[in-house]
């Protein structure tokens, strides 16, 4: 199914966003703050992610996007990118057999690529193992970049379509809309940010545009149910309006089935 742009379809707004964005910020300053190397607090932001995953899971999110590795984290030490690689890959060795047995979807988008062939493979036979879960989506973005996203969707869509490159073709949102690297999944009605940065530092910009806004002080060791459940509580009392007036919101829109 592919999911139009928010703009041009209106989603539902229940008490529950049907998808949730997160950027995972604050692992290496939880550390600091208890003298401890950077590398142990991406360890325990391991837990978090484990406990806000259930936590989703339970809520009924039906699709969780976490920013694990963004294409600027090249630029960090080699000791600490080379411990996020092992990280990552103690992650799908471990929870995968769970993810399938809670029927959790695994799905990982950016440019793998740049990544040892060993961990490819890991993630593509993760993907593979769960891929007929509908439970819950649960999408690792690993070195990936918003630009970089509908730079690569471009590209697709001009090789796929060499029609459009024709000076004048009328290109829409749809015609770009399959291409994205996020295509298989509605665009988020929820994006949350920890450890107290307030930007969205080159993640999913293209279907970021109407996603409501969280950003939390807690640091992502400490981020879980609780802390999920604040953002959640902020959410329902958001009017999402789409470019509408408050009095247009109150009227019911009934979107034809497809």
């Amino acid at each position: 199914m592919t999911h139009t742009s928010s703009t041009d379809q209106i989603p539902a707004s229940p008490g529950i966003p049907r998808h949730v964005a997160i950027i995972m910020d604050g692992n290496g300053r939880w550390a600091s703050a208890r003298h401890m190397p950077r590398v142990a607090g991406h360890s325990k932001g391991v837990d978090a992610v484990r406990a806000t995953v259930q936590a989703c899971v339970d809520q009924g999110v039906e699709f969780l996007t976490l920013f694990a590795f963004s294409s600027e984290n090249w630029r960090r030490p080699a000791d600490e990118v080379s411990l996020l690689m092992r990280l990552f890959i103690m992650v799908l060795e471990r929870e995968v057999t769970q993810m399938r047995a809670n029927g959790i979807r695994l799905r990982v988008v950016g440019d793998t690529s740049a990544f040892e062939p060993a961990l490819r493979k890991l993630i593509d036979e993760s993907q593979a193992r769960t891929a007929s879960n509908h439970k819950m989506t649960l999408t690792i973005c690993a070195n990936y970049g918003g630009r970089w996203d509908v730079l690569q969707a471009t590209r697709a869509m001009l090789d796929a379509r060499p029609d459009l490159a024709e000076a004048g073709a009328p290109i829409t949102e749809a015609d770009l809309a399959p291409y994205l690297a996020m295509s298989f999944a509605p665009e988020p009605d929820l994006f949350i940010r920890t450890g107290g940065e307030q930007r969205i530092s080159n993640f999913l910009l293209w279907q970021l545009a109407y996603t409501e806004l969280y950003f939390t002080d807690a640091f992502w060791p400490d981020f879980g149910a609780v802390e999920l459940d604040k953002a959640f509580d902020s959410y329902r009392v958001r009017e999402r309006r789409f470019g509408r007036t408050s009095a247009q919101v109150a009227v019911p829109i009934i979107t034809p089935e497809h």
